[in-house]
């Protein structure tokens, strides 16, 4: 019996081992766009860490826990990348990472796209985010991409700035084993 219990936990534990990608900094990208009096205002972040269990013939068993290091945020303007750094924006002494946590992964209909549902944490608020997904392999390598819109004032961003209140997010995020 204890040996058939050791063999079914090698067995489980291979599997899943199998299935553990690791976000690649080099290779992702990871974008927002904001409107700024009436303009688009384009911005990235680095430093994407974290754990990705995903295997597309077994979806229910996907998990993702994702964050991206705050203070790398660039709008390729030094002075405005300083001020989203302090406390009336991204604050990022007291909160350096942004992470997004899935609770749900699902097949969206057409091969290659999933539907994403989890929560995403910023300055310690979180809000459930759900946004379509898709996925390609490449030299046993998984690129993820996706899109989805949120509101900056739920996460405590930027106060009653002018800037918009809603921005999008691009991920396309290179997950290597």
């Amino acid at each position: 019996m204890k040996n058939t219990l050791i063999l079914l936990f090698g067995l489980f534990a291979a599997s899943r081992s199998q299935a553990q990608y690791k976000p690649s900094d080099q290779g992702s990208e990871i974008k927002f766009t904001i409107g700024n009096f009436g303009f688009g205002v384009d911005g990235s972040f680095k430093g994407v860490q974290g754990n990705i269990d995903f295997d597309p013939s077994n979806v229910a068993a996907a998990h993702f826990d994702v964050s991206i290091d705050a203070t790398t945020v660039n709008t390729d303007n030094s002075l405005r990348d300083s001020h989203l750094r302090n406390d009336g924006y991204f604050d990022v002494k007291n909160y350096p990472r942004i992470r997004l946590i899935s609770t749900k992964i699902a097949p969206a209909g057409t091969p290659g796209t999933f539907q994403f549902t989890g929560q995403l944490t910023i300055k310690n608020l979180t809000k459930e985010v759900s946004f379509p997904f898709t996925v390609s392999s490449a030299g046993g390598a998984l690129n993820f991409s996706g899109s989805f819109t949120i509101k900056r004032k739920d996460f405590g961003v930027g106060g009653t700035s002018t800037i918009s209140n809603e921005l999008t997010v691009s991920l396309k995020v290179l997950a290597t084993k």
